[in-house]
């Protein structure tokens, strides 16, 4: 029997939050909900949810400082709210560590096909899975804790930035679209014109300290999508 998940919930919507707690339960998934931005970091601390659903408008605080807090210290999963629909709101989400986003009005039934859609890439490995390492000059991700680090130092990977980055590590010298890459990943909007993924390999650039323009890891092709041009090995446990 699988234990039941726990939600975090920030939005100063309170209707709203009372019907989310009560239909999310139908689907194994207890909800604590919160209206002030603070009280959900210290919540965050005390509990530590496996997901968190954060609205954008928020009292004195709103939820994308929340979310850059969120991600200074923790990589719990962040679903975001937006009531105004705005594709630039989305996009901002996304870069700075959301791993999805949603905008009101919405249905709750595919809130809950986007939660669970998050937490199925933070699954564990089954057993038949391949286990120990992948590696590529100086990258090692550990397929079993699903972490990477660049020269034994801790990336800190979003659970959307593990998977793209996974994605490509199991398919080096192949051109990824953007839309296998979406399919791939089952669940995140196709809006913005892809640019969730072109987003999540900018903020993987980042952190490998790749360039652009003299890629060690990821190069562009334009018109077509991404290509690893790293040597992948896999490292056995």
């Amino acid at each position: 029997m699988t234990s039941k998940k726990q939600i975090l919930l920030i939005d100063d919507d309170q209707k709203l939050n009372e019907l989310l707690k009560n239909y999310l339960a139908k689907f194994d998934m207890g909800v604590t909900s919160v209206v002030h931005p603070e009280e959900g970091l210290n919540l965050l601390k005390k509990r530590g949810p496996d997901l968190v659903i954060l609205d954008v408008m928020l009292p004195g605080k709103d939820g994308f400082e929340v979310c850059r807090e969120i991600r200074k210290s923790s990589k719990v999963p962040i679903i975001m709210l937006t009531a105004r629909g705005d594709v630039t709101d989305r996009v901002v989400g996304l870069e700075i560590g959301a791993d999805d986003y949603l905008p009101k009005p919405f249905e709750p039934r595919e809130l809950v096909a986007r939660i669970q859609t998050v937490l199925r890439r933070l699954a564990p490995l089954p057993s038949a899975a391949p286990a120990g390492f992948l590696q590529s000059d100086g990258l090692t991700v550990d397929l079993a804790k699903r972490t990477a680090a660049l020269k034994k130092r801790e990336l800190g990977l979003t659970t959307t930035e593990f998977e793209v980055l996974l994605f490509f590590l199991n398919n080096p010298g192949v051109v990824l679209s953007r839309d296998r890459i979406m399919e791939y990943l089952k669940g995140i909007e196709c809006e913005a014109f892809n640019r969730s993924i072109d987003i999540a390999v900018s903020r993987l650039r980042r952190k490998l300290k790749d360039s652009a323009e003299k890629p060690k890891f990821f190069k562009t092709v334009w018109g077509e999508g991404y290509l690893f041009i790293g040597k992948v090995a896999h490292v056995p446990v």
